[in-house]
């Protein structure tokens, strides 16, 4: 009998290594990234198209061009429930596959991003919080693991104040008004506060912050102080079924849309139409383009697809948050690129593509190349400016789609930069961190 089972034995290991060598093999000629998703829960309505979008568009590199300069992407998505715990638990699963480990982490939460920052300089894995995380963090001098990039939340918030400015004159016409801020309470729905006071003492506009508890169902109480203090404009910090619930209470004290902005994660698909005609005249912050009217979705269509534009479809193509897992996935394989240009085609360490990100220069003529003529802005990093500072846009739902209704706005980098370095630099005192010298770089 005992025989028997060292033969058995015996066979299963013959059975299993040659597909563990084949695995390995197939491991070293791609460049693997995790990919942290939130398909269930109570964010799953953002979580699904924004992970939608990002996998279409790298299938759409590996289909068409063979990869990233002919090195195959690979992914592996880790479901996290949008649970700031379970969030590491992916990253520590996920960090070492691959031939070379991952190449970067996109968090897709605040709270996580706050979590992996530590963690990202003794892996050496490239954190890219896209328009969301620690704002200090765009500081690479004092950050050189984490990337805001195309923009911060700080940026955002004074994109903010000057649009409305403009809506009502000119900054100076400011003065006086009322403002408020309805925010996640959680690290992320606070990110702005800093800012839009600071900005108040400058302009003089009243601030009052109204926060929401997870996971924002239940907002009675706080409408009931918007219909009292009657804000002249209200922002919205919100996420998930927040952003809907808000919307629907807004309409029921039949306060003006139009003076209504969400952040750039509280303006989807998923927070508007469930309020129906209630939510039109609705306003957000965004990035990039709205809708599929761009080559970049020509191509998935026909690459990814085979041509099937209704298949497409069923994964949420074109929407807001389909289209910014696009523009995310673009400037990770954009950032792989430029590494390859110092490093070669071949997989790449995440040592290795965090001098890509820090060297990324994706011009106008790139943008056009890529086919997002128009999506997008040109984004350029530093060693110490790893947000680049990118303009914002107010878009506007109709009623059926979202409409752009500015031009691109300048943040007001005199006021944003001065205090990101500020936050850097107590940053790096309290964790005892000696900033580098990108002068010498």
């Amino acid at each position: 009998m005992w025989l028997k089972r060292i033969i058995l034995a015996a066979l299963a290991v013959a059975v299993m290594a040659p597909a563990a060598w084949v695995e390995k093999a197939q491991a070293e000629g791609e460049q693997f990234i995790p990919l942290p998703v939130y398909r269930t829960g109570p964010y799953a309505p953002n979580g699904i198209p924004s992970a939608n979008g990002y996998i279409d568009y790298m299938k759409l590199l590996n289909a068409r061009d063979g990869g990233i300069n002919g090195v195959t992407v690979t992914w592996e998505e880790c479901e996290f429930k949008y649970d700031t715990k379970l969030g590491v638990e992916c990253y520590e699963r996920l960090k070492n596959r691959g031939a070379k480990g991952a190449s970067l982490i996109n968090p897709y939460s605040t709270g996580v991003t706050y979590q992996l920052i530590p963690k990202a300089s003794v892996d050496k894995i490239p954190v890219h919080s896209m328009g969301y995380g620690n704002t200090a963090a765009s500081d690479g001098s004092v950050f050189p693991w984490a990337f805001t990039f195309p923009t911060s939340y700080w940026s955002q918030a004074s994109a903010f104040i000057k649009y409305v400015g403009a809506q009502e004159g000119g900054m100076d016409s400011l003065k006086g008004k009322k403002i408020t801020l309805i925010y996640h309470n959680s690290p992320y729905g606070k990110e702005p506060i800093p800012t839009l006071e600071v900005l108040a003492d400058m302009y003089g506009y009243e601030l009052n912050l109204l926060p929401v508890d997870h996971p924002g169902q239940e907002q009675k109480s706080t409408w009931l102080q918007v219909r009292r203090a009657q804000p002249d404009w209200i922002f919205m910090w919100g996420w998930g079924v927040m952003n809907q619930v808000a919307i629907k209470e807004a309409a029921s004290i039949n306060y003006p849309m139009d003076h209504f902005i969400g952040v750039w994660w509280s303006g989807t698909e998923s927070d508007v139409i469930p309020a129906g005609d209630s939510a039109i005249g609705y306003k957000s912050g965004t990035f990039h383009g709205a809708g599929d009217g761009f080559a970049v979705h020509d191509a998935i269509v026909q690459h990814v697809y085979g041509g099937d534009k209704a298949e497409s479809m069923e994964n949420n193509f074109g929407e807001v948050l389909y289209n910014r897992g696009i523009i995310n996935a673009v400037y990770d394989s954009e950032a792989i690129r430029t590494a390859m240009g110092k490093y070669g085609d071949q997989v790449l360490s995440g040592e290795e593509v965090r001098w890509g990100f820090e060297n990324l220069d994706l011009t106008a003529a790139r943008l056009v190349e890529l086919g997002l003529e128009g999506f997008t802005k040109p984004i350029k990093l530093s060693c110490s400016d790893h947000e680049g500072n990118g303009p914002v846009r107010i878009q506007q739902w109709d009623g059926s789609k979202w409409a752009m209704v500015s031009d691109w706005i300048t943040p007001m980098r005199d006021v944003v930069r001065p205090m990101i370095e500020a936050a850097a630099a107590k940053y790096a005192e309290e964790n005892d961190i000696t900033p580098r010298d990108c002068s010498a770089e």
